[in-house]
């Protein structure tokens, strides 16, 4: 891991997502080391939102004064980078003494990545996509002078991401690669779980089945050369939507996850299992809730715990043991390829056991400490990172 920046786990990996969306214009490196340095290495998590707020007020301010004065490319790269300090003061939220100032930050950074869409070239377009009775919120960017039918890759979110993590983790990659680009908030994601409470669901393939309609509908996109990548904990929901949903010409799950519960567990010793697996509900909730005094370790579990709609402890495990691939692996048939990060923090190892499991054509691609490229979603690797994986989907779309 080398260097690090806070001692608080979270927010050293925070400031490295950070540092590594400069790669992508969505940060500013000195705004970044500037911040993180008044904040203290230990983690304080009202100094960690106020210092990341203060900053993206500031950046905003100033995406304004251009895009007042007819700066067209100076706003939109202002606005963007407002919108990634946005998201990044929320991870500590659920940590401060006044947790509901969520919503209303959200929707401030909601509103930068509104400005920087629509100052993108071309601007992005908002797309609604029929859901149930319902609609999925997304963006469709584009190339610069490309027109007609193109490949095009949906990505994917994770448990906790922003839409400035999927845009600067693969979205601007790929655009600038020729594909169209659909971001979009799932259940339990974002706008999706902040604005409107719907939480998580394990079969990812209801979300990506009308996805893919939407775009089959659209002349601007060629239906043959459709593509998945999934972020994080995506690395489950992609495979999980590939084993219903055959019109995915090729997949990308950054990293593997067969079992999503297995990040959870990791946490609790062996009698915790034990005790909810004999339904001792009372005693396994008053453990979780009442038998930790770390008031970070309770927010890190809010926060974690937010968007599958189940806080009572035993009855989120309960919910987390649908999130296995075990039983639908053996139906993936599309061209998969899954990353496998050295210092992989939340799913160690199952990066291999998804590609042993897998009947179809699949690659494991290694990421390691000595290139830089490390840790869960490579935060600083983000060359090497998509050097090695739009090389692979611009083979299999070509």
């Amino acid at each position: 891991m080398g260097l690090r920046f806070f001692d608080d786990d979270q927010f050293d990996y925070e400031t490295r997502l950070a540092l590594g969306a400069a790669y992508r214009r969505a940060t500013d490196v000195g705004e970044v080391l500037a911040t993180a340095g008044r904040i203290t290495p230990g983690g304080d998590a009202e100094a960690w939102f106020t210092a990341w707020t203060g900053l993206a007020r500031r950046v905003r301010e100033r995406a304004e004064l251009s895009a007042a004065r007819g700066c067209r490319v100076s706003a939109g790269e202002g606005h963007l980078r407002a919108a990634k300090y946005f998201a990044t003061a929320l991870v500590s939220v659920d940590a401060t003494d006044d947790p509901e100032r969520l919503v209303p930050v959200f929707r401030e950074h909601r509103d930068c990545f509104d400005r920087f869409a629509a100052a993108a070239e071309p601007p992005a377009e908002r797309v609604d996509i029929p859901y149930g009775g319902d609609v999925l919120p997304g963006f469709l960017f584009g190339p610069v002078d490309r027109s007609g039918p193109l490949p095009t890759l949906i990505v994917c979110n994770g448990s906790d991401g922003a839409l400035t993590d999927v845009w600067s983790l693969a979205g601007a990659g790929a655009v600038a690669r020729g594909y169209r680009v659909l971001l979009f908030d799932g259940p339990g994601q974002q706008s999706m779980l902040f604005l409107r409470g719907v939480p998580f669901r394990h079969d990812w393939e209801n979300v990506i089945t009308p996805i893919v309609d939407f775009l089959h509908d659209r002349p601007d996109v060629d239906p043959q050369r459709i593509a998945l990548l999934g972020i994080s904990q995506a690395g489950y929901w992609v495979p999980r939507a590939l084993a219903f949903e055959h019109r995915i010409a090729a997949a990308v799950a950054d990293p593997g996850v067969m079992d999503v519960a297995t990040s959870w567990w990791r946490h609790f010793p062996q009698e915790m299992r034990d005790l909810w697996e004999a339904g001792e509900r009372d005693a396994f909730d008053r453990y979780v809730l009442e038998g930790d005094d770390d008031p970070a370790a309770l927010a890190t579990w809010r926060w974690r715990a937010k968007p599958y709609g189940h806080f009572a402890p035993f009855d989120l495990f309960s919910e987390l043991a649908r999130y296995t691939l075990s039983p639908v692996v053996d139906r993936v048939a599309t061209p998969l390829l899954i990353t496998d990060p050295e210092g992989e923090g939340f799913w160690p190892g199952q990066s291999r056991q998804l590609y042993d499991a897998l009947l179809g054509p699949r690659e494991l691609v290694r990421f390691t400490a000595d290139e830089g490229a490390d840790l869960h979603c490579e935060p600083l690797g983000r060359a090497v990172f998509e050097q090695r994986v739009f090389d692979w989907l611009d083979e299999r779309l070509a």
